[in-house]
């Protein structure tokens, strides 16, 4: 029978709970394959439909969300009457503490979040939509082929009216840093060790600290359309912007803090958010005041 094949239909932006690494921002490209006989369009199925109703499927299933390892020994506490409630605890003895609506997260089924765990649960769910005449669906999730330094983060925007309100979602990203025109592959190198599986938070949206388990904690909470979220989780996997956390944000934050720490009149940093995407900063050293 033949094969209809779509490459990079999208990109699942998310993150998910780890027993080592922690909470995780992550982006896989999403390719499908549709296997059955023709219709009467002589088609397997229209590009047209595939590319809006499988799409969003996927995009409702698992984007923009925190996906949680059901079978995790680490889970010590999960309560989905209202909303999620999740309790995850580190083989470092640390622990993250996780409620949202029911929106903000989803089961994936094993010990450990994977691509073939997450492909699986998307290839379930989009047999369902499929017409009668499609027999086989494949679907293959693949990280962004990236020649440089890439750092993962998560985070939530209470005010975006979308998905991104989500207080742990996140992204695997480049970054890219010019200092007078010159690629500077040390200070990309720099960010993505600074920011190696971390949350950026903002400051507005930390309520409390706290000493638990021998560390401090912060906890992030705010309430957004979808409705009231929180997080805990050590400081020291968290790094606090005064801004909220755009990636436009994001953008200069690292230009300034690359200005004022390095030498160059000129700073210039391309900050990705996920795949294909992100945001552009330009700052110029001040002026020496005369004397």
């Amino acid at each position: 029978m033949p094969r209809l094949f779509v490459e990079q239909l999208t990109v699942i932006d998310f993150s998910y709970l780890d027993a080592v690494r922690g909470l995780v921002g992550e982006s896989w490209i999403v390719d499908i394959e549709l296997e059955g006989a023709l219709d009467k369009q002589g088609m397997v199925f229209d590009f047209g439909p595939v590319k809006k109703q499988v799409k969003a499927a996927i995009d409702e299933l698992v984007d923009h969300r925190l996906l949680i390892p059901a079978d995790s020994a680490g889970l010590r506490e999960l309560d989905e009457r209202d909303g999620f409630r999740v309790r995850f605890a580190l083989q470092d003895g640390a622990e993250i503490v996780f409620s949202s609506p029911l929106t903000g997260a989803r089961l994936v089924p094993g010990e450990t979040v994977t691509r073939a765990a997450v492909e699986a649960l998307l290839i379930q769910e989009l047999r369902r939509l499929m017409p009668s005449n499609v027999t086989d669906v494949g679907v293959r999730l693949r990280p962004e082929v990236i020649d440089g330094a890439y750092y993962h983060y998560s985070h939530g925007l209470k005010k975006h009216a979308g998905q991104c309100q989500r207080i742990a979602h996140g992204h695997r990203s480049r970054i890219q840093v010019l200092q007078d025109g010159v690629r500077r592959l040390d200070l990309e190198q720099d960010w993505a060790e600074r920011w190696r599986d971390i949350y950026l938070g903002s400051r507005e949206d930390l309520v409390a600290r706290e000493r638990r388990h021998g560390e401090e904690y912060w906890g992030f909470a705010y309430r957004a359309q979808e409705g009231e979220f929180e997080l805990w989780l050590p400081a020291r996997r968290c790094y606090l912007l005064d801004t909220d956390s755009t990636v436009e944000h994001i953008a200069v934050h690292i230009a300034e803090v690359v200005a004022r720490e390095g030498s160059g009149e000129q700073t210039e940093v391309r900050a990705f958010e996920g795949v294909g995407k992100g945001a552009m900063a330009t700052v110029r050293r001040a002026a020496s005041p005369s004397s």
